[in-house]
């Protein structure tokens, strides 16, 4: 019987170490954390997004650079295996009104619970407070633990460790610079889905930070989506910014900057604008006449003045203008730490079709730690337990062609 060690237990670590233990692998997982999936438990605050319910032709292409490798483990694993899975577990889902797929729970300790308790069933051994440093001299995994350092020699690894955000939940990116050093091309890691700092006037930052702006309409260079945006003490974060947000911080890190534009009523053309304000007495303070008028938030008046100044214009076609084009200037980033996912890791060509790295046979890598990045809607939990599925698949077919030679 073979061994394998999976180190990582979040949602592509646990998932690899199910099929294998399924496939009859003595399976022993490994994570720096006193416990396992911290992520995921922080992802059902948010009520658990699985995955997205749209066809795989609309669903692939939200994957961007990363969609040619990822095609083909996503249609082994698509989003109706991943729920099927989910009911197995006694977690039935449901699809939201946006197309994304939850429990019915909307929480993830249920599922949890029961993937642990189906893991135990399986004989999966999972020891926490295992923080992995590399390989020794003789190529053995060497951990350090509360009671020193510990090696292991399993006839196959799987590395799932993570991006680097939210390192407190146990995805710090310390494995980068090991895998580097052992001669794996690995691109820098870098925020995705991540807020964007603003240099936001005092009022909105000491009046509106963790207020929304719902129901708007953002464009950046040719995409325009709908969605919402919370504003924060720094800048900008939410769906809509999240969406956006790898070519926001490709065009910071080229130019230092980038403009992004906001359409405050998105349902309403500039002249159904113009009439409404046309029809509010012009004595009334402007904030008045918006309000009346529009429905304008003191928060979406108070924004038009940060894209266009304090002294926005009285005439009613000139502020229809500016309500539906009012541009904020993004200045960088926020930390990566604070990002809900991670871009960059494991480059897709220093691994082969099995996800297996060239520079290191019998090891596996899957999940976030591989270098692709997605918007949220379930794409990056269907994309890291779809990685976790293959890495597996991997594995099996190397210990297969093992026994077989």
């Amino acid at each position: 019987m073979s061994a394998v060690a999976v180190i990582g237990a979040g949602p592509a670590g646990l998932m690899a170490a199910e099929r294998l233990a399924e496939a009859g692998c003595t399976v022993t997982v490994y994570d720096r954390m006193p416990s396992v999936g911290r992520k995921l438990l922080m992802a059902g605050r948010g009520g658990l997004n699985l995955t997205h319910s749209e066809a795989l032709e609309a669903f692939l292409p939200r994957y961007g650079a990363a969609t040619t490798p990822l095609t083909p483990l996503i249609e082994a694993f698509p989003p109706t295996a991943l729920i099927a899975w989910a009911d197995g577990l006694g977690q039935e889902t449901f699809v939201g009104s946006s197309g994304r797929v939850f429990p019915k729970s909307l929480k993830a300790s249920p599922l949890l619970r029961a993937w642990l308790a189906r893991l135990r069933t399986l004989g999966v051994e999972i020891r926490p407070r295992h923080d992995w440093t590399g390989w020794d001299a003789e190529g053995r995994l060497r951990f350090n633990t509360p009671d020193g350092a510990v090696t292991a020699a399993p006839d196959a690894t799987i590395l799932a460790l993570g991006g680097a955000s939210w390192p407190r939940l146990g995805s710090n990116g310390a494995w980068a610079p090991v895998l580097a050093k052992a001669g794996v091309a690995v691109s820098a890691l870098r925020p995705a889905n991540g807020g964007f700092d603003v240099a936001w006037s005092d009022i909105v930052r000491e009046r509106f930070a963790g207020e929304p702006l719902k129901g708007v309409a953002v464009t950046f260079g040719r995409v325009r989506l709908r969605g919402e945006a919370m504003v924060t003490r720094h800048g900008l974060e939410g769906g809509a910014i999240y969406a956006l947000s790898a070519a926001l911080r490709d065009a910071i890190e080229k130019e230092g900057s980038a403009r992004l534009w906001f359409d405050l009523r998105p349902d309403m053309t500039e002249g159904q604008l113009t009439t409404r304000i046309a029809q509010t007495p012009a004595n009334q303070s402007l904030a008045n006449r918006l309000r009346k008028a529009l429905h304008l938030t003191p928060l979406e008046t108070n924004l038009l003045r940060e894209a266009h100044g304090k002294d926005l214009p009285s005439d009613p076609a000139a502020l229809a203008t500016a309500i539906k084009g009012a541009p904020l200037t993004l200045t960088g980033l926020r930390p990566i730490a604070r990002a809900i996912s991670t871009a960059g890791g494991v480059a897709f060509a220093a691994v082969d079709a099995r996800l297996m790295l060239t520079a290191r046979p019998g090891v596996f890598v899957a999940g976030e730690m591989l270098d692709w990045e997605a918007p949220t809607g379930g794409y990056l939990l269907q994309a890291s337990f779809a990685t976790g599925v293959a890495a597996a698949r991997g594995v099996l077919s190397r210990l297969s062609g093992a026994a077989k030679a």
